[in-house]
C-alpha cells in the first residue's frame, strides 16, 4: 500500500528536491535566499542543514548570472535546480535559457545536454502586483528545446519535479504561488515519478470538457462541483505539462463531450490555451464539436495590486460557471 502524508505544495517541492539530492550528488539547489532563509516561499526550509552550502547555494541578486551559471554547470555534468522565485524575474534570465540551454543539444548534434530545472513561482492570487504576478509560460512554450511543466496539485508537483530533475533537457517548472500553502495527500515513495507529457482526467464528465492547469485547476474543479448539483456533468482535463503536451488526452475528452472550455491564469491574447484551441480545431476532434471553443483567461491588463481589482481581472469560479451554462445551453 502506498504511504502518503498530508502536506502543503511547498513541502512537496521541498521533499522532491531532497529525495533527488539524496540519490545523486550531482543534483544541487541554487538561487536567491534558498539557504539560510529557506526560499522566498519556504520551499527549501531545512535543506541547507542537510546538504550543506556546496549543494544549497545562495546566489547574488542577478537572475542573468544565476541562469548562466546554472546552464554552464548543467553542461559540465551537474544537475542544477534553480529557484528563480517570481516568474516575472525569468525575463532577466532568458538569454541563457532561450539562446543557450534550449539550443546547444541541437547545435552539438545531440552531444551536449543541459539538464537544468528552473523553478518559478507563477501567476496571481497573493496581491503581488504587476511585476510579481504574471503567467508567462506562453513565451517559453514557443521555444523548441525547452520543456514546460505546470502542476496544479501538491502530489503532481512532487512527481513532476522529480521527473524534471532527471530530464536531460532544460525544464521550466511553474509553481502556482497562490497554492503553496494548500494541503493534500502526497505520495511518500522516493521512487514516485510522474512522466512529463502525461496529463490526467481530474474529474470524469459527459456534458462539457474543461482543460486547465496550475492555479486555475482549483477554481475549475470548484465550478464543476457546484454545477454538478444542477445536473451538469463536467470533465476536467489537467495536462500537467504544457511541453510536451498530452494532446491525445485532450482530443479524446473533447470527442467524448463535444464541448470545450479552456481556462488559464495568463493573459488571453497569446496565451497557451490559444494553442490548445488550435490543436483541437486542427484535429479530428473538430468534427465532434457542438459549440465553439471557449477561452477564459485574465484580462489583458497588468495584474492589479488591490485584491478586489485583481479578482476582477482574473478567471473566477463564477466566470467559469457562466461559460459552462452557456456551453450546455442552461444559462
Amino acid at each position: 500500500m502506498t504511504e502518503t502524508k498530508v502536506m502543503a505544495l511547498r513541502e512537496a517541492i521541498n521533499l522532491a528536491q531532497s529525495e533527488e539530492m539524496r540519490k545523486d550528488e550531482r543534483v544541487f539547489l541554487m538561487g536567491e535566499d534558498v539557504g539560510i532563509y529557506g526560499g522566498d516561499f519556504g520551499t527549501s526550509v531545512g535543506m541547507l542543514e542537510e546538504f550543506g552550502e556546496k549543494r544549497v547555494r545562495d546566489t547574488p541578486i542577478s537572475e542573468a548570472a544565476i541562469a548562466g551559471s546554472a546552464v554552464g554547470a548543467a553542461q559540465t555534468g551537474l544537475r542544477p535546480i534553480v529557484d528563480l522565485t517570481f516568474m516575472d524575474f525569468i525575463t532577466i534570465a532568458l538569454d541563457a535559457i532561450v539562446n543557450q540551454a534550449a539550443k546547444t543539444n541541437y547545435m552539438f548534434g545531440g552531444g551536449l545536454k543541459t539538464p537544468v530545472t528552473f523553478r518559478v513561482a507563477s501567476g496571481s492570487g497573493i496581491g503581488s502586483a504587476a511585476q510579481h504576478s504574471q503567467s508567462l509560460e506562453a513565451w517559453l512554450t514557443h521555444i523548441p528545446g525547452i520543456k514546460v511543466v505546470a502542476p496544479g496539485t501538491a502530489n503532481d508537483a512532487k512527481g513532476l519535479l522529480k521527473s524534471s530533475i532527471l530530464d536531460n533537457n532544460p525544464v521550466i517548472f511553474l509553481e502556482p504561488k497562490a497554492l503553496y500553502g494548500k494541503k493534500e495527500e502526497v505520495n511518500l515513495d522516493p521512487d514516485f515519478y510522474i512522466p512529463l507529457g502525461k496529463g490526467e482526467i481530474k474529474r470524469e464528465g459527459t456534458d462539457v470538457t474543461i482543460v486547465s492547469y496550475g492555479r486555475m485547476l482549483e477554481r475549475v474543479l470548484q465550478a464543476a462541483d457546484e454545477v454538478a448539483a444542477e445536473g451538469i456533468s463536467v470533465e476536467v482535463v489537467d495536462p500537467r505539462t504544457l511541453i510536451p503536451l498530452d494532446k491525445e488526452l485532450i482530443i479524446n475528452s473533447v470527442k467524448k463531450t463535444g464541448k470545450v472550455i479552456l481556462v488559464n491564469d495568463a493573459y488571453k491574447t497569446g496565451g497557451f490555451i490559444g494553442e490548445i484551441a488550435s490543436i483541437i480545431t486542427e484535429s479530428e476532434a473538430f468534427d465532434y464539436l457542438d459549440a465553439p471553443v471557449v477561452r477564459i483567461a485574465s484580462d489583458d491588463v497588468p495584474v492589479p495590486y488591490a485584491n478586489i481589482l485583481e479578482n476582477a481581472v482574473l478567471p473566477s469560479v463564477e466566470k467559469i460557471k457562466a461559460a459552462i451554462y452557456k456551453q450546455v445551453n442552461k444559462g
